[in-house]
């Protein structure tokens, strides 16, 4: 199993455990109430989706991680494309920021 496949995979594992939440407006107020741990952002999200995003974990010291498609993040979650998530439990922030981080785009190409 690559190193994508397995962040993948945990991503997958947090959502059937329900520490997952998607969705922009849920996601930023669960950054601005702290309850988000880690915040995931698909590489293709729109530029100002980017900026919104980061700006506002910037602010409130939520650590942002990006990577994937939309497709590759709804596929692992079993729900049509999603671009961004919010972690809600530290265990399976820690866990995906541990395989996120391996993960390049270099990875992708066939």
């Amino acid at each position: 199993m690559t190193t994508s496949n397995k962040a993948l995979s945990r991503l997958g594992l947090a959502m059937r455990a329900g520490k997952l939440i998607s969705g922009e407006e849920i996601v930023l107020k669960a950054v601005r109430s702290g309850e988000a741990k880690l915040v995931l952002l698909a590489g293709d999200a729109s530029d100002n989706t980017k900026k919104k995003i980061t700006d506002k974990c910037n602010s409130y010291g939520i650590p942002l991680l990006v990577g994937f498609t939309r497709f590759e993040l709804g596929s692992a979650v079993g729900k049509p494309e999603r671009v961004l998530f919010a972690v809600t439990e530290r265990g399976f922030a820690d866990m995906l920021a541990a395989g996120w981080n391996h993960h390049s785009e270099v990875d992708n190409i066939e």
